[in-house]
């Protein structure tokens, strides 16, 4: 073969092997290659799990599933779809920020959630309300941004033996700022202190079974929605964002509802985003049938999450039936609404859990990791229909258990996305 020919065939193939020119012929896999100036290879897809996991084994009461469980301490950990990172990682990491995005991979998440608002000018971003800013950001402590607040900050008032009488408070929402103004802004432990007198007291809110290590000033790096998306492919995990409701009347300036769900749906593919690798989310079940409607690919598996607060709240045989009829597929309810005790102490399936899956709904639960202590007891919202049942950390490997294997979610959200992601190794999920 002539010396030129081998000359123009090495150049061809150093060529292919440069980022951003392999794989020319797949634009939708060349478009976000970088995430601050790193190429999607550099973030490894190792999974760690740390030691949590295995300190919830370690404290369980001895039984098959706790034996079983131990037997993966050395096993490889591989990422999974049923691990999924609530916010991120937000038990340690300020939520909805890169920090917490890229923990909750690592931790092995294979499906990562940006919960969706926007900006005054319009523009979708990763918070999980449209008004949590004062709480999960250090927009107080800008003075030129938190004048533009809803509601400026209020100081608590306290009576002469220091009761409290009026909590401090404020209210600054996204669509308060521009996209430019959020960009300037960083995260926090979301939390508040409602007997602050300045903006300092009241920022320094954060839940005491977490931690402030990971909110500090080079870090809490704010994530538009679309750039949510590109850091999302770069460490090749599966999307769940989530349609917040409007803080604000809507239509907003013009912008409607409809828009609003439309768009969101929209910069997954400009991103070249498949269908199956997305799972949007609302409490509106009115967002949920528009996807089914109008974005079908999208729509089979938009996830209808349900805002009950107690059993009470939760859904009869019939309602389920009706969901499905209508064209959800996926219903998602908090972890109390999926189960139950019974009088030996074990954790069981609820009824409405049976009723979903005679119904034909998939399911998927949250949020695991967010309670604090078990063992203090009364551990509230997500365990209000099974407490009895529940009196150690090593618990929560219990209720997992029966989620998969009794219930058969789909998934768990959780915020500390080791956890679910051990048990389904180990399982073989």
């Amino acid at each position: 073969m002539p010396p030129k020919t081998l000359s123009m065939m090495s150049l061809m193939v150093a060529l292919a092997a440069l980022p951003g020119l392999a794989m020319a012929d797949r634009p939708d896999h060349d478009q976000d290659r970088t995430w601050h100036g790193k190429p999607s290879h550099a973030y490894s897809q190792a999974v760690t799990v740390g030691p949590r996991p295995l300190f919830l084994v370690d404290d369980m009461a001895d039984s098959p599933l706790k034996r079983r469980l131990a037997s993966c301490e050395n096993r490889p950990m591989r990422r999974s779809a049923f691990s999924i990172g609530h916010r991120g990682a937000a038990l340690q990491f300020p939520e909805h920020t890169r920090e917490s995005y890229i923990a909750a991979a690592r931790m092995g998440a294979g499906i990562i959630e940006c919960d969706v608002t926007f900006t005054k000018d319009k523009e979708l971003v990763c918070r999980h309300a449209q008004n949590d800013l004062h709480t999960t950001t250090d927009i107080l402590a800008i003075p030129e941004l938190a004048a533009k607040c809803t509601k400026p900050f209020t100081p608590a008032t306290l009576d002469a033996d220091g009761k409290l009488i009026t909590p401090a408070s404020a209210e600054c929402r996204t669509s308060d700022i521009t996209l430019a103004e959020f960009k300037r802004l960083h995260g926090k432990m979301d939390g508040s202190n409602p007997r602050a007198r300045t903006v300092a007291e009241y920022m320094a809110g954060t839940a005491d079974f977490r931690t402030d290590l990971y909110s500090g000033p080079t870090s809490g790096t704010l994530m538009t929605h679309k750039e949510s998306i590109a850091l999302f492919k770069a460490l090749g995990v599966k999307m769940t964002p989530e349609l917040k409701s409007p803080a604000v009347t809507m239509p907003f300036d013009g912008f409607s509802q409809e828009a609003y769900a439309q768009k969101m749906i929209d910069e997954y593919k400009d991103a070249f985003v498949p269908a199956r690798d997305v799972f949007a989310q609302s409490f509106n079940k009115a967002d949920v049938l528009y996807w089914v409607a109008h974005e079908p690919r999208f729509g089979r598996q938009a996830v209808y999450l349900d805002d009950a607060n107690t059993m009470a709240d939760v859904p009869s045989a019939a309602e389920l039936a009706q969901y499905k009829a209508e064209g959800i597929n996926i219903w998602a309810p908090p972890i109390f609404a999926l189960l139950s005790a019974n009088a030996a102490g074990e954790i069981i399936p609820s009824q409405a859990a049976m009723d979903a899956k005679a119904a034909g709904l998939d399911m998927i639960a949250w949020t695991l990791e967010r309670s604090g202590i078990l063992a203090d007891g009364n551990n509230g919202f997500y365990y209000q229909s099974f407490d009895s049942a529940v009196s150690r950390e090593g618990d929560t490997m219990r209720v997992l258990d029966v989620l998969a294997r009794k219930v058969g979610v789909l998934g768990v959200f959780s915020d500390w996305p080791a956890t679910t992601t051990y048990y389904a190794n180990c399982m073989g999920l």
